[in-house]
């Protein structure tokens, strides 16, 4: 899956000559070789797909014996695997939290990736439930709305724009504006925005993560639009300004999704029932914001 034997040791907390020793015997009992190396990138061989294929299936299948007796047993219990994309990282672990509190036999596993490496992970099954916000139409998942995200233009106190009560949609498109990567949920639905206003911004700097944006707005680099959850510190020490701008904020929504079929467990179905149930008022509480 890595294509990495570095990062196949770091996720597993072995050393990188470890897992080359268990390769190196696992490509023993197959008899064939698994990977291919040109230069420094490795790649599966046809022998190796097939094998990692087939694990997959074997892992998945054991996984979801786990679920099938705990769920004969009436217990949520057991093994929880969640990858979110950067932004969910601000509020999901506080309910992920609060859902272990009622359920502590739950034992998660709680990734934050990009959104290229999720929607990776998607297509491979590789876990029970996904946090994202906007869902590609391709994906054959079910998606369950839980939270509001409510994205607003954002820049330092000391912008020209900061201390406007009216700012036209017009006007942003002359500024500076800081942006994700290209892929990213975030970007997609502001560009989206201002397309359906006949509109576009150009992109002054593209930046790899909300916390790198923030920084950068903060410095005076330039405006950019933000979800709310990301900002409660800055927004509350007075360190960024919410602007006001017409049509803004956007309010879209936060989905848990998994795979239409996937056999999802206990503790899997019960955390999507207590995020719809309870999300909201939980992150609300937390992050002590109303939105």
């Amino acid at each position: 899956r890595h294509k990495s034997f570095t990062r196949a040791a770091e996720e597993i907390h072995l050393s990188q000559p470890a897992v080359s020793i268990q390769v190196k015997r696992l490509e023993e009992n197959v008899g064939k070789a698994l990977f291919e190396h040109v230069g420094r990138r490795i790649t599966l061989t046809e022998v190796g797909r097939e094998l990692y294929d087939a694990s997959k299936d074997v892992l998945g299948r054991l996984a979801e014996l786990d679920g099938a007796i705990d769920s004969l047993s009436g217990e949520v219990a057991g093994t929880l695997t969640v990858t979110a994309v950067t932004s969910a990282k601000y509020f999901l672990p506080h309910l992920l939290g609060a859902f272990l509190r009622r359920y502590p036999d739950v034992e998660p596993k709680l990734k934050v990736a990009n959104r290229a490496s999720l929607l990776e992970r998607v297509g491979d099954n590789e876990d029970d439930l996904y946090v994202m916000g906007h869902v590609p139409d391709d994906l054959d998942v079910e998606a369950v709305p839980f939270l509001e995200n409510v994205i607003a233009v954002v820049a330092s106190p000391n912008h020209p724009l900061a201390s406007k009560r009216k700012i036209t949609l017009k006007q942003l498109t002359e500024e500076r504006f800081l942006v994700r990567e290209s892929g990213s949920g975030n970007r997609k639905v502001v560009e989206e925005f201002f397309e359906d206003q006949g509109l576009s911004i150009n992109p002054y700097m593209e930046l790899g993560s909300a916390e790198a944006i923030k920084q950068g707005v903060m410095a005076g680099l330039g405006i950019s639009a933000l979800s709310l959850h990301n900002l409660r510190l800055e927004i509350a020490a007075g360190q960024i300004k919410v602007l006001k701008v017409e049509g803004f904020p956007l309010r879209r929504r936060w989905n848990v999704i998994h795979r239409k079929e996937k056999n999802l467990s206990p503790a899997a179905q019960s955390f999507i029932e207590f995020l719809q149930t309870e999300g909201q008022h939980l992150v609300n509480e937390a992050m002590q914001v109303k939105i």
